[in-house]
């Protein structure tokens, strides 16, 4: 997996503070962490093929997606492993 994709998904997910782009397989971040995987691997899951998002401290996140976050419904969803 790309190791930029999962340090995006991680650092949204935690809302860490930064810039977040992506595209595919493509991404760039401004910010962020990368991913903790003690004690277990951190799965990494994006909704979207492409998108944006700016994490502000405060927990405050304005993202482009606009889907669904449930996990029991697959449309949109994409998993990285």
């Amino acid at each position: 997996m790309n190791p930029t994709l999962r340090k995006i998904t991680y650092s949204m997910d935690l809302l860490i503070p930064g810039f977040y782009l992506w595209w595919g397989s493509w991404g760039l971040v401004l910010g962020g962490e990368e991913p903790d995987d003690e004690p277990y691997r951190y799965p990494g899951t994006l909704h979207s093929q492409f998108g944006i998002a700016i994490v502000l401290p405060g927990y405050q996140i304005w993202t482009s997606y606009k889907g669904n976050y449930d996990p029991n419904s697959s449309s949109g969803i994409v998993e990285f492993t």
